[in-house]
């Protein structure tokens, strides 16, 4: 059995200053730890595979193609591969989510 926590990766900022931590990678798929400070955005971007978004902390702000909307805490958004998708934290808290990428891109 394995085991870890967001913690226990060493995170990769981004030039947002976004910190994203791998915590599972595997040929199926991978999940991301990402925490955006207030203001802090992901740029709208491509992946070629499905990605699901689940929110554990603050309120998360997608842009998927052209729908924008907010979600709020315990909330699973999915995303279809090869749509523009962005991430925004536009609230006063830090907002901290998971990325699910199925397969591994």
């Amino acid at each position: 059995m394995k085991s870890r926590t967001w913690q226990d990766v060493k995170p990769k900022v981004n030039a947002n200053g976004i910190l994203g931590s791998k915590i599972y990678e595997a040929p199926e798929g991978e999940i991301v730890h990402l925490n955006l400070a207030p203001g802090a955005h992901l740029k709208k971007h491509i992946t070629p595979v499905n990605v699901a978004f689940y929110v554990l902390e603050g309120t998360a702000t997608l842009e998927i193609g052209e729908e924008k909307q907010s979600f709020p805490e315990d909330t699973l958004i999915e995303s279809p591969k090869d749509i523009p998708h962005g991430v925004f934290n536009e609230g006063n808290s830090n907002l901290r989510l998971l990325v699910i990428k199925m397969p591994k891109p």
